[in-house]
């Protein structure tokens, strides 16, 4: 945040596009939510937002960090509506396949899919070859739900800062571009109004105006 003050802002703008996508999907009739890097519990959680709309849907919490895991389990205390299951989403295979996953979720009815500030930590083709996996194993009318950052409004300093970060945590950063982002909803029909700016997808009151930092979008199998 000190070298980059945009990232606060950041996280907040992409706490809040995923609200809206859930809201959607979930009033499009898709009941059924896999969150795969959920991360650290927070306000509105995702099965928080799809239970509002509908009382009968089931949210599957993935991440590869086991405190997470169980720090999500203690939290959802066993109720009916999430369960949190370990895995990686570079291994989409195990993740699909998970036990509790399959035993918790109708898999031959729709699913959502969310990728949330996740596939910008993958390099290529391996995060269109994941997301292939994922479309491929969820039925037709399902949704896929991405939000990605981003350096089309950056200058190159701002772009070797944010990269430098990355580069000694755990995983390194690939800031794609707009074309890069839609790729991934490629066979999949977008909702409206497309692949934008994550402040720009179905805003809720006046958009704030600021750089883009991530674009964000929702799609539905045919």
């Amino acid at each position: 945040m000190r070298l980059s003050p945009v990232a606060a802002v950041a996280a907040h703008d992409n706490r809040r596009f995923l609200g809206r996508a859930v809201e959607y999907v979930a009033r499009s009739g898709v009941i059924q939510f896999i969150d795969i890097g959920a991360g650290l519990p927070t306000m509105e959680n995702t099965h928080e937002i799809a239970v509002r709309e509908n009382l009968f849907s089931r949210v599957v919490y993935v991440d590869n960090d086991p405190v997470v895991v169980n720090h999500a389990i203690a939290l959802l205390g066993g109720g009916p509506g999430a369960v949190a299951i370990g895995g990686d989403l570079r291994e989409p295979g195990q993740i699909m396949e998970n036990a509790v996953l399959r035993s918790f979720l109708d898999m031959g009815k729709p699913v959502a899919v969310i990728l949330s500030a996740i596939l910008h930590f993958i390099d290529d083709p391996h995060a269109y070859e994941i997301v292939g996996y994922l479309k491929d194993s969820v039925p037709p009318g399902s949704a896929l739900v991405i939000s990605h950052a981003t350096a089309d409004d950056a200058t190159s300093a701002e772009v070797q800062t944010v990269q430098s970060v990355y580069d000694q945590a755990a995983a390194p950063i690939f800031l794609r571009t707009h074309a890069g982002v839609t790729r991934f909803f490629d066979g999949f029909g977008l909702a409206g109004p497309g692949v934008v700016d994550i402040n720009s997808w179905r805003p809720v009151g006046v958009r704030r105006e600021s750089q883009t930092i991530g674009y964000g979008g929702v799609a539905i199998k045919p």
